[in-house]
């Protein structure tokens, strides 16, 4: 499906379309469409935008879509706007929606402190890609749901995408925007054991493996849903997300110099938060205020440093950066205190007919927890090993990072290779950078990424033209 600016056809689109510089943004996700919306307002001359994903959906992935409507996002709309510069964009477009703002009265005249379900965010940036691309005549956009499997580089360093189609042009630009991974239609995370074990449980119990927000989001939906029986959480490091504040936490963080190992930085960050409760402010702030460092204090600290972080502190950083609106976190406390939910700590294996195979921390020892419903709500790392990371990595057009989390990538998204060049025309935006970026997974570090991914673009496609 190809559309002229919103949706004009014109016979002559294909010949303006080889004329223009072609990019390709691979993956539908947050990811995928901020860049998209980043493009559009960025770059001033003309182009043609081809985005790749299998699933029909223009937007989701796994980090927004969900077709639940309770599904809360854990983030602040002040902190969701896809408009760099106007941090108010998103609670502005929750203002002029006159059935949300009936719906939620109480927060009228502003949403900002609010959290919305991930299908009204959804929405929003759905809609600011249609006006962004409603206001851009000169552009064309066309949607392929042909998964990519490769990517090579031609002879005059123009980017081929292989997939079902075997009539795919050259690219001048390809954004990876997988997120976590692309996944194919109608590809759930729900594994459900055979009808058997139902017969192997004297109550219903249902086993959820994570420790994330998805992992409560989905323990809640359960309940929501009138599910009664006994529910298992089972989580590797044992560390399920903590609680937002009831007000807005705004970021602080001493401004003294830095430490430099990692067992000054953990011992510098609790003394922050130390002090900060102390003077009447809250842990959650200093957290804030820490993302404005974590970049440059990731970059200060050696290999050695950065495995051992992944390792053993990787867990409860995320439990204290990613964390639950405090509705949902009360939920889940008394969840847990009345015995209806358990968190098990320990390695989930393999599943068989009457539930899942578990090996508990400390412990050598497999045990089975019967169970006739098993739940995946564990956020992977991109997969370096598939076909399309592995076209990438074969031919020298990346590497992966330290940790082997993703791509080794800077600030713009450019991946970089070991003697620190970069491939021109490449990009891969939001997760897939997570290893070199801390937080790039959060949705205010994406919209900065995807705009100044695309002013990289704007350069290099037209060094005439301003980007503005």
């Amino acid at each position: 499906m190809t559309v002229q600016g919103l949706f004009s056809a014109r016979a002559n689109a294909a010949a303006q379309i080889s004329a223009v510089p072609r990019i390709a943004i691979v993956g539908r996700g947050f990811s995928g469409m901020m860049t998209a919306i980043a493009l559009m307002k960025t770059v001033r001359a003309p182009f043609h935008l081809q985005l790749f994903d299998p699933n029909s959906s223009v937007s989701g992935g796994q980090a927004l879509a969900s077709a639940r409507s309770s599904t809360i996002l854990n983030t602040r709309v002040r902190d969701l706007s896809v408009s760099v510069g106007d941090n108010d964009d998103f609670n502005d477009w929750l203002c002029s929606n006159a059935a949300f703002r009936a719906a939620v009265p109480a927060a009228i005249p502003g949403f900002r402190q609010i959290f919305v379900p991930k299908e009204i965010f959804s929405d929003y940036v759905y809609q600011r890609f249609s006006e962004a691309l409603a206001a851009r005549r000169d552009i064309t956009v066309q949607v392929c749901n042909d998964p990519v499997v490769a990517i090579r580089r031609s002879h005059g360093n123009r980017f081929l995408l292989e997939s079902a189609n075997p009539a795919n042009p050259l690219f001048d630009t390809v954004i990876l925007a997988t997120g976590y991974g692309l996944t194919a239609p109608d590809a759930g995370g729900e594994d459900v054991s055979p009808i058997r074990a139902q017969r192997l449980v004297a109550r219903p119990h249902a086993v959820l493996l994570g420790s994330g927000i998805r992992v409560v989001d989905q323990l809640l939906q359960l309940r929501d849903s009138g599910y009664a029986g006994q529910v298992t959480i089972v989580s590797r490091r044992g560390f399920l997300p903590q609680s937002h504040t009831p007000n807005s936490a705004d970021p602080v963080f001493p401004a003294e110099t830095l430490p430099q190992s990692l067992p000054e930085i953990v011992r510098f960050i609790r003394e922050a938060c130390r002090e900060a409760e102390e003077s009447g402010r809250s842990w959650q702030s200093v957290m804030n205020g820490l993302r404005k460092h974590a970049r440059s204090l990731w970059r200060s600290l050696p290999a050695r440093d950065k495995h051992q972080f992944n390792r053993h502190l990787r867990a409860i950083y995320d439990s204290h950066r990613n964390r639950l609106p405090e509705a949902m976190h009360l939920r889940l406390r008394r969840e847990l205190a009345e015995g209806r939910t358990v968190l098990r700590r320990g390695r989930a294996g393999r599943r068989g007919l009457s539930g899942l195979f578990f090996t508990p921390a400390g412990s050598t020892a497999e045990e089975v927890v019967h169970a006739e419903r098993i739940i995946d709500c564990r956020c992977q790392a991109p997969d370096l090993s598939a076909p399309l990371m592995q076209s990438l990595l074969s031919a020298g057009l990346a590497r992966p990072d330290e940790l082997s989390l993703g791509l080794a990538v800077n600030a713009r998204g450019e991946p970089f290779l070991e003697d620190g060049s970069t491939v021109a025309g490449l990009f891969a935006v939001g997760p897939l950078g997570l290893g070199s970026l801390p937080d790039i997974d959060l949705v205010p570090e994406i919209v900065s990424q995807a705009y100044a991914a695309a002013e990289r673009i704007s350069e290099r496609s037209y060094p005439q033209v301003k980007a503005v």
